[in-house]
């Protein structure tokens, strides 16, 4: 798999220029999400200038990044550019597997002290920015951009605690399936991810889905019983993306 490796302020600012070429979605307003999580949603997709936070869970590894990998994926596919800051596990691998386009994903596993100059930058030229959220952000950094968002028409996914989003998603509950006393192999995972917010989210919502699915995650049926049991997955395990301090990849040709 081909990339190449892009470090300084004057190269982000030549990654944002391309990324800010007309939207070969059309422009929508909102961009699409896979049918099982529109749900959670009040605008069933991402809704451009928006602020949609994935929480971190108990312990960290929760399901959290596999449910970005499932937000990013519909809109990505459709032609809209992804960037994600701050998570070093972020993996290529798993993001092309949950039908990225690695073309239009660009990583910054470590953005360093400069770290809302580089979000911002993002959020000039790139439709979704997803970000881990520093252990020290100010609310005021936060609403900034926030803010910056709404007026560029970007969509801002923070990956942490962030008070004043428009909606929070997080994994409240996981279960994997498939192993036996002592054997077996992990065929399967049952989670549930919860929904709460303001204005139109205001009203909590939950919903199950199995993270990863085969090719698309899916809603668990309610109906108990065989019957509604459906063909496991096949879980592959993918490598995370090797950190790259202080610097930008652009994951694709080069």
């Amino acid at each position: 798999m081909a990339g190449r490796m892009v470090v300084g302020s004057a190269a982000l600012a030549e990654l944002v220029r391309p990324a800010s070429a007309p939207d070969p979605a059309g422009g929508h307003r909102v961009l699409p999400v896979r049918p099982e999580l529109t749900g959670l949603l009040p605008h069933r997709g991402l809704r451009r200038g928006s602020t949609i936070a994935v929480g971190v869970g108990q312990p960290r590894r929760s399901g959290g990044t596999s449910l970005i990998l499932a937000l990013l994926a519909e809109a990505s596919r459709a032609g809209s550019w992804c960037a994600v800051v701050g998570v070093p596990t972020f993996g290529a691998g798993a993001a092309a597997e949950a039908g990225i386009a690695l073309d239009r994903l660009a990583l910054v596993p470590h953005p360093g002290p400069e770290w809302p100059t580089v979000v911002a930058a993002l959020i000039d030229g790139v439709d979704v920015v997803v970000t881990a959220v520093p252990a020290a952000v100010s609310a005021s950094v936060a609403g900034r951009l926030a803010a910056r968002a709404r007026q560029r028409g970007s969509v801002l996914v923070p990956y942490g605690r962030w008070d004043g989003a428009d909606v929070t998603l997080q994994v409240v509950r996981g279960v994997w399936e498939g192993l036996g006393p002592g054997r077996g192999r992990l065929r399967r995972r049952e989670v549930t991810v919860s929904a709460r917010g303001r204005g139109a989210a205001a009203r909590p919502k939950e919903i199950k889905v199995w993270l990863p699915g085969d090719e698309l995650t899916r809603v668990i049926p309610r109906a108990t019983g065989t019957a509604a049991r459906t063909t496991p997955p096949r879980l592959r395990a993918v490598a995370p993306s090797t950190p790259a301090a202080r610097s930008l990849t652009v994951v694709g040709s080069a």
